[in-house]
């Protein structure tokens, strides 16, 4: 008698081969069959009419510190996935010495919005080396499969001291060495890969540049020496790409013999600057190297209400007035006083703040349960205010009030320069990109993107009303087998012989709920989140961990090593 048989469903195994109806069967946690079976199993799950994939592979998260207290990582196991990267973008928590963790909360505030209290209350540092940071993660209780990379900041500060966090000062060859021979040791003991920061969109919560922006090539070679003694793990980058930055890329790529992954998206000063660098990717890859771009799915959006860390009015002296206030005593001053309104909306302070606000308002929309993620430039707040003849402070701040005062604002941040996801779907449709710019567990109150496996598949295949759909295959495909880049050769497919994580979606009424703020992290830290519907049963290696969208409590996840 099998443990389970999923029948009848539009199974979409993940290798982009057309769907087709067929029973997944599953036993010990394994996939055993995808075909028609007629044997018995202990449950059987009737999914005629549903669509049955892989769990979700989402190798760009941030979920360094809540993984070691929240056994349910969410949002993103509301979403499907069943296995989550963090460590990204050269920012986390191990190595780190003994009384220094507090410039670890420092960067990961700045370049990843994460409070430092919730940071300083929600992690122990219970750790020192990163193979000590992994047992720790392995003792936690999880429901999904997680894995770790080792952040080029830590690792920095913690060979060179104060001055690795000053990224214009250079590692003597000893403390290259030092470097190297720590990232051999995280990898040997189970780290999945290196990542690194080199934007200056990146900076510590006091205004620094991340301590990784400048590594020269003899530091970048000195760790990418160190992969290749190890042979393991993927050399992770979020670059600005400037000139001869990719040159630099591609020497860690050949001197490590190791998979190379960047972050690729569009940026509104350089709009076609991203195709350039898939360029570069694309030539490495005919040369040899095992090269790819992570993408999104939808613009970059910055979310602005009330009681998020930015809206319009951050910087006016009005608000910061009224910052000591809890969330509903400033909504209440805010319908009572009229002036306070008018002082708000019509007395700006002449500062950079609000001249960039101002022109974020022509890329500014407003959220309401229609919102789709690629609005028309004309419903923009700057479109509108133009079309009303009123200002777009007023019109913001009348938004943001509406709906109890949670009503929610959309900068239109990245990858959206014209007005559309044109440029998106060219990236999803390229060979060598793979899903990865969801930031799970990052930008807590500014950027809320964790729903992307939710909206790859229902704006993609589904809804989408201003371009093309893309095929179902594909999209699954995308973030299932081609994100498995980890090493990770057991999952991703649909396939007898692989693990058996697995999603069975009513694709019909798939979709993204409204975004709210909760105030749900440790010391009563506040996040954005946004839930999903349409999830039936979420599986991991056969252990059912949602049902109808609901956590059941199981905790089957594991360190991944």
């Amino acid at each position: 008698m099998h443990d389970l048989v999923i029948r009848g469903g539009n199974v979409v195994d993940g290798s982009g081969s057309p769907s087709r109806i067929a029973d997944v069967v599953v036993d010990n946690g394994m996939i055993t069959a995808v075909e028609s079976d007629t044997g018995r199993a202990r449950r059987e799950i009737d999914a005629q009419g549903l669509l049955v994939t892989p769990g979700f592979v989402d190798v760009h998260t941030h979920y360094d510190g809540q993984a070691t207290w929240d056994p349910y990582l969410t949002p993103s196991s509301w979403h499907g996935v069943t296995t989550a990267i963090f460590g990204n973008c050269g920012v986390g928590f191990a190595p780190v010495k003994p009384n220094a963790a507090s410039f670890l909360i420092n960067l990961m505030e700045g370049v990843e919005d994460i409070p430092g209290s919730v940071l300083a209350e929600g992690v122990s540092f219970n750790w020192e080396s990163f193979p000590q940071y992994l047992d720790v993660l392995d003792a936690a209780p999880k429901a999904i499969d997680i894995g770790a990379q080792v952040p080029h900041a830590p690792l920095r500060f913690y060979a060179m001291g104060e001055r690795g966090a000053d990224h214009l000062c250079q590692p003597t060859d000893d403390e290259i060495a030092t470097m190297g021979e720590l990232l051999e040791q995280a990898l040997r003991a189970g780290a999945l890969g290196f990542t690194t920061s080199r934007t200056t969109k990146h900076l510590t919560r006091d205004g620094r540049n991340t301590p990784s922006l400048s590594a020269r090539e003899a530091e970048m070679k000195g760790l990418a020496l160190a992969m290749k003694r190890a042979g393991r793990g993927v050399f992770e980058v979020n670059s600005d790409f400037g000139p001869g930055e990719f040159e630099v890329l591609r020497m860690v790529a050949q001197e490590s013999g190791r998979p190379l992954s960047i972050l690729l998206l569009q940026v509104n000063n350089e709009p076609d600057l991203w195709r350039k660098t898939r360029a570069q990717v694309h030539d490495a890859r005919a040369a040899g190297l095992d090269v790819n771009a992570q993408v999104g799915c939808r613009p970059i959006i910055v979310m602005m209400g009330l009681e998020t860390s930015i809206n319009p009015f951050s910087s006016h002296p009005a608000w910061i007035e009224m910052q000591h206030l809890t969330p509903a005593e400033r909504y209440s001053r805010l319908c009572e006083e009229e002036q306070l309104r008018l002082a708000l909306t019509t007395q700006l302070p002449d500062t950079d703040q609000t001249r960039q606000m101002q022109q974020w308002m022509s890329r500014t929309y407003i959220v309401d349960d229609e919102f789709d993620y690629e609005p028309s430039p004309d419903k923009s707040i700057g479109a509108m205010a133009a079309a009303s003849g009123r200002s777009i402070w007023d019109l913001s701040l009348e938004a943001m009030m509406s709906g109890n005062g949670k009503r929610l604002l959309a900068h239109t941040f990245e990858n959206y320069s014209e007005g559309n996801l044109e440029v998106v779907g060219e990236m999803l449709r390229d060979d060598a990109t793979i899903m990865g710019l969801g930031d799970g567990g990052a930008h807590v109150c500014t950027v809320c993107d964790e729903g992307a496996p939710t909206y790859l598949l229902s704006h993609w295949a589904r809804d989408r009303k201003r371009g093309e759909l893309l095929p179902l295959e594909l999209l699954v495909r995308k973030h299932t087998r081609d994100s498995a880049i980890y090493g990770l050769t057991d999952r991703g497919l649909l396939k007898a012989g692989y693990r058996a994580d697995i999603n069975v979606i009513d694709f019909d009424h798939l979709g993204l709920l409204t975004p709210e703020v909760v105030y749900d992290l440790p010391a009563g830290g506040k996040r954005l989140l946004q839930r999903a519907r349409g999830y039936r049963h979420t599986f991991v290696a056969g252990t059912e961990i949602v049902c109808a969208d609901e956590h059941t409590g199981a905790l089957p996840g594991r360190l991944l090593r």
